[in-house]
């Protein structure tokens, strides 16, 4: 087999199999897109959970953060000394 044919098959194989992953790939998406379509249209939305929860008795006040400072360091401190 000669150096050009064997470039030009080279080539012909190449072109082949990138058309059939391009071929693949745009199936995929249309598929994807049809899939996507049936499943909105057949199930119902989970209604939208409202944001106006109370925060937890627990949480700290917006600009008290010195409890929280004080049991992370805490905790990192028992980390470390645990090593």
């Amino acid at each position: 087999m000669q150096p050009s044919e064997l470039i030009s098959e080279g080539i012909s194989l190449m072109l082949f199999g990138m058309g059939f992953v391009f071929v693949f790939l745009t199936l995929l998406v249309y598929a994807t897109g049809a899939m996507s379509n049936i499943v909105t249209r057949f199930v119902k939305q989970a209604p939208a959970e409202t944001t106006n929860k109370p925060a937890p008795a627990s949480a700290p006040a917006a600009g008290n953060n010195d409890e929280l400072i004080a049991v992370m360091t805490a905790a990192v401190h028992k980390f470390r000394a645990g090593k």
